[in-house]
């Protein structure tokens, strides 16, 4: 790695305010519609997850809700990241906005049973319903990730990155809780009316930020190579190819969340209340970590914490199989978010400080392709692997491959190990 680099970041991490970044009313405003936004997201994911297995009692069912939704975002994150690269990133990141909100729209109608042969296939429209939303998804990811870094000045963007983790984990603890108690006490229908206010509480934040100026672009000989820079910069950076193919393998294999609806229902017996909670968990430990870490943050050994972190979190998963206790479960994906947390921040860290301000959509389009994609593509293979191994040794099979990938990155990757910021 460059050596100026390091200095680089040496200069940009010197101490600061903790609170730097949310002294700046357009990244208040930025991150007030990220929280609603996620609390959105999040809800609607434990909505949909506990009405498709209510219906179907089947856990391949849960992965394929991932799998309609990643199909679509990886199909258009390259598109994504070109267009954010080349345009107003205000504008696209409404459109994704809207067009999520129009997708929680069609499954309000899908939950209303207004119309008898929606009612008569309300599994297959829900899946169609979630694959659109996967649409808006892919713009999304690049948008907001490259709009960030026009928010505030670039002294302080690591402190903006910490936030921006730390209010998304908020809206992941507290929008799943949110669900299962609207959809445990009040149905579908009303759970998809609050999540469609809280989207257009949203938009309506983000329309009140300033257009940013299109950075300049950096033209190539074809429309492909202009697509895959992204791909070809993230493959020159070492760096940032480790990090980010860490979480990826982490992330698949530790795809434990598509499950709990089953651990809700019949291993825990706690319902979709408790399924709410469960949902939550992770978050509540990723908070935790996020507001601990813009006071004392942990990328001085960067490639160190993040090996550990991932290795904390397989190591969690394993326990969370394992654990037939509510109150143990709970603790353990609070634990495990926590080490998530971490990972998180020193991945979305090096990729902003290392990245130029013009390919920033493309790569973080790569990135969503690694990392957001795989959550869903992981939820995919949890529920292949319940569905062949049964749930419990499934959860235990992903926890142990994360254990194993992690162990393996460590030996083949020495330039992450031993990364400094």
């Amino acid at each position: 790695m460059n050596e100026n680099f390091l200095y680089n970041i040496d200069s940009v991490n010197e101490k600061t305010d903790p609170y730097s970044a949310l002294r700046f009313w357009e990244f208040r405003n930025f991150t007030v519609s990220r929280l609603l936004i996620t609390i959105a997201a999040q809800m609607q994911a434990v909505i949909v997850g506990w009405q498709v297995y209510e219906i179907t009692k089947d856990p391949l069912s849960l992965g394929l809700i991932g799998l309609a939704e990643a199909v679509p975002s990886i199909c258009v994150l390259l598109f994504a990241g070109h267009i954010t690269d080349t345009s107003d990133r205000k504008k696209i990141v409404l459109f994704s906005v809207f067009f999520m909100t129009v997708c929680s729209l069609i499954l309000l109608i899908i939950s209303s049973d207004f119309f008898p042969i929606i009612s008569s296939n309300k599994v297959t429209a829900i899946y169609i319903a979630v694959f659109l939303s996967g649409i808006g998804r892919g713009f999304s990811g690049p948008s907001f990730f490259a709009f960030v870094s026009q928010l505030v000045p670039k002294s302080i963007l690591p402190n903006a990155i910490t936030w921006n983790t730390t209010t998304w984990q908020t809206g992941a603890v507290t929008g799943p809780a949110i669900g299962g108690l609207i959809y445990g006490f009040s149905g579908a229908v009303n759970s998809y009316i609050v999540i469609i206010f809280l989207w257009l509480i949203a938009i309506s934040l983000i329309i009140t930020i300033k257009n940013k100026p299109v950075p300049d672009f950096i033209g190539y000989h074809s429309l492909k190579e202009t697509l895959t820079a992204g791909l070809k910069f993230v493959f020159e950076k070492k760096v940032i190819l480790g990090a980010i193919s860490l979480d990826l393998f982490a992330v698949l294999f530790g795809g434990a969340v598509a499950l709990l609806p089953i651990f809700a229902g019949e291993i825990l017996f706690v319902g979709p209340q408790g399924l709410g909670a469960l949902r939550a968990a992770p978050s509540i430990g990723a908070v935790i970590m996020a507001v601990y870490m813009t006071r004392y943050p942990l990328t001085k050994n960067a490639g160190k914490n993040l090996l550990i972190s991932v290795f904390g979190f397989g190591t969690c998963i394993i326990m969370f199989g394992l654990s037939k206790s509510f109150l143990l479960s709970l603790f353990i994906l609070v634990l495990s978010g926590a080490f998530d947390s971490v990972s998180v921040v020193i991945r979305a860290t090096i990729i902003q400080l290392m990245t130029p301000d013009n390919l920033k959509g493309r790569v973080s389009a790569v990135n969503s392709i690694f990392i957001g994609s795989s959550n869903e593509i992981g939820a995919f293979e949890s529920g292949v692997a319940a569905k062949i191994l049964g749930t419990v040794p499934s959860v235990l099979f992903g926890g142990i491959m994360t254990l194993l990938i992690v162990t393996l990155v460590s030996l083949m990757s020495p330039v992450l190990r031993k990364l400094k910021l």
